[in-house]
C-alpha cells in the first residue's frame, strides 16, 4: 500500500485533526525506528498512520475494523498484526519488531506532544529530560499510561531516555504538519 492510499483511508476514516495528528507522529516515530532494524520505512509507516483510524467512528471495535478493512484491501498482514496488538487490552501477542515498535511510539507520541504544546519553542529544543519531568506530573497528560511508555522501551530493549529522543527526533521532522 501507497502512503497516498493510507492517507485517503485515515481521511474516510478520521474527522478529527488532532487525532490525525497523532496518527502522523507514530507514523514518524515508527519509520525513524525502521531503518535502525533493517525493515522498510514505507511499509511501517502505514501501520503508524492507520493504527487508530477507526477509533473515532469504532471505539468499541478498535482496532478490529481498521484491520478487517485493511485486510479486505490485501494489506501485508506484518501492518494488520502490529495494528491488532498496538494495546496491552486487545489480547493479541506481540511477535515482530514492528509489533513492538508500534506498541512503544503509539503512547510516547502524546506525552511528547502535550509537553510541545506547553512550551514556546514546542518540540524545537525540546529534550527527552525535560518530556521525563512532566511524565512524572500525574495530572499531566492524565490519558497518557505511564506503565506502558516504560514497557515499550523495554520492549525495544533501550532506556526510556534514549527512547524519548528518538521520537522526539522523529516528531521533529514533520513539526509542521503537526502544528507543533
Amino acid at each position: 500500500m501507497e502512503r497516498e492510499e493510507a492517507l485517503r483511508i485515515l481521511d474516510s476514516y478520521v474527522a478529527n485533526p488532532n487525532l490525525k495528528k497523532h496518527m502522523l507522529a507514530v507514523e514518524a516515530a515508527v519509520r525513524f525506528y525502521a531503518p535502525l532494524y533493517g525493515s522498510d520505512p514505507d511499509q511501517w509507516g502505514i501501520a503508524g498512520l492507520l493504527h487508530d483510524a477507526d477509533w473515532e467512528k469504532y471505539p468499541s471495535e478498535h482496532p478490529k475494523v481498521i484491520i478487517e478493512d485493511l485486510r479486505k484491501r490485501g494489506v501485508d498482514k506484518e501492518i494488520t498484526q502490529a495494528i491488532a496488538c498496538h494495546g496491552n487490552n486487545f489480547g493479541v501477542e506481540r511477535k515482530s519488531q514492528l509489533d513492538h515498535v508500534l506498541f512503544a511510539c503509539d503512547e510516547i507520541t502524546g506525552l511528547i506532544t502535550a509537553t510541545a504544546l506547553v512550551r514556546p519553542e514546542k518540540l524545537t529544543g525540546l529534550a527527552a529530560s525535560s518530556v521525563k519531568k512532566k511524565m512524572k506530573i500525574p495530572t499531566f497528560a492524565a490519558g497518557v499510561n505511564r506503565q506502558e511508555l516504560q514497557q515499550g522501551a523495554d520492549e525495544l530493549d533501550i532506556t526510556l531516555d534514549e527512547h524519548m529522543a528518538n521520537v522526539i527526533e522523529a516528531m521533529q521532522e514533520i513539526q509542521k504538519e503537526l502544528g507543533l
